[in-house]
């Protein structure tokens, strides 16, 4: 009954991790801009992160090593430099738009400048997770979540050409704007494929005492909670182009996307986007704040724990609190949150290789997996997720360029 629990709380956690500003904005605008065509893309990072969430989950029961961790231990502090500088670089700036996320649905519902909420809401990030436990942070912004679900009422409400909905599961040219087409399909990827979620998942299950008993809850969570995730993203997309592609409204600023349920539910439409932009954005923003405490303190051999007291583990506390009011920093000084996202889900997308190849050789280690390492199937899988990995990480920046 406990493990039953832990996948059902696992699955609704998907919301904090999965969805959040990236997968909000990136399906927002890939509905608004091309209708149904991008599906594809949502779809195609959701199966990504499947595998790669139930990998760190059972590298980590079976290891007893989060992957930061043994990948320092494995190749070496010098090979671990690169990664690390890139991660908490990119992280930071998905950080602030996390931040600035709150912030913008605070603006919509108050009428105050995003900007004065930085640091209010910065406080508040840092003192859950100064008094919470790992429990708290993982699951309790995650149920409030739920309320994300009212995009896929309104999806259903809207009445979809359900037709064409699958069509766009199967990748196809635009009849214009090719280069944003593919910056857009590129952001949704940097959305979905994110390390930290792969790195947040693992230390999660060192904080919770994960074993071998473990490995059955893990698939069940990896696979219904991404999908999940997942699903609720397409709703957001499908929504988004039955409602602002036929007006024309390509999503250029978060006051356009506060409309995206007003059709469906009049006024409440209004109130139900800011209360899931705001609640995903908070869940997601304490999840990457303890993210990067944990990636580096594991980096420097520190010692780590969400569930240990602030000054048992004052290296880890003091990392977290720089994090969290650097990135609201860049929220303060009217950088526009919008515009973060897009950059950062993009950047995200280029820097995976860094993450994902050198994982790939652990979860072929029988020093660390025995035989519970990969087999065919996702050993498959990874190398076309570096592939992937690869291309999308030379084509980012004249996307960048061109299409952003």
């Amino acid at each position: 009954m406990k493990k039953i629990f832990e996948v059902a709380l696992g699955i609704v956690t998907s919301i904090g991790g999965f969805l959040e500003i990236g997968s909000l904005t990136t399906a927002a605008q890939a509905g608004a801009l091309f209708g149904f065509q991008l599906i594809w893309a949502i779809a195609l990072g959701g199966l990504c992160i499947i595998f790669l969430v139930e990998m760190s989950g059972r590298f980590a029961a079976v290891s007893h090593h989060t992957i930061p961790a043994a990948i320092r231990e494995r190749f070496g502090f010098n090979f671990f430099v690169a990664p690390m500088i890139g991660f908490i670089l990119v992280t930071l700036l998905v950080l602030a738009a996390e931040i600035g996320g709150v912030c913008i649905a605070l603006e919509l519902v108050t009428g105050i400048a995003f900007q004065w909420w930085a640091l209010p809401v910065a406080f508040l990030i840092w003192l859950l997770i100064w008094k919470g436990t790992f429990s708290v942070i993982e699951k309790g912004a995650s149920l409030l979540g739920l309320v994300t679900l009212c995009f896929v009422v309104g999806a259903y409400w809207l009445y979809p050409p359900w037709n064409d909905v699958a069509t766009g599961l199967v990748p196809s040219l635009p009849a214009k704007d090719e280069a944003r087409y593919w910056f857009i399909a590129v952001s949704i990827l940097g959305a979905s494929i994110t390390p930290y979620l792969m790195f947040f998942y693992s230390s999660g299950a060192i904080e919770d005492k994960w074993d071998e008993s473990y490995l059955g809850t893990n698939r069940a969570v990896a696979g219904l909670g991404m999908s999940f995730g997942s699903a609720i993203s397409m709703a957001v997309l499908v929504v988004s182009a039955i409602v602002f592609m036929p007006r024309g409204i390509q999503v250029d600023h978060y006051d356009q996307v506060a409309l995206i349920l007003t059709p469906a539910f009049g006024y409440w439409g209004f109130i139900l986007f800011a209360a899931s932009l705001g609640i995903a954005c908070f869940g997601a923003a304490q999840e990457i704040s303890l993210e990067i405490a944990y990636f580096i303190a594991q980096a420097f051999g520190w010692n780590w724990g969400e569930d240990q007291k602030p000054r048992d583990a004052a290296r880890f506390s003091l990392v977290y609190t720089v994090t969290i009011f650097a990135g609201a920093l860049l929220v303060l000084v009217g950088i526009d949150p919008l515009k973060l996202t897009i950059f950062s889900m993009a950047l995200t997308a280029a820097t995976l290789p860094l993450s994902i190849m050198p994982f790939l050789i652990l979860m072929n280690d029988k020093r660390y997996v025995g035989e519970h390492r990969n087999g065919i199937i996702s050993n498959v899988v990874v190398t076309l997720i570096i592939i992937l990995a690869c291309v999308l990480a030379v084509v980012t920046i004249p996307l960048q360029i061109f299409g952003g």
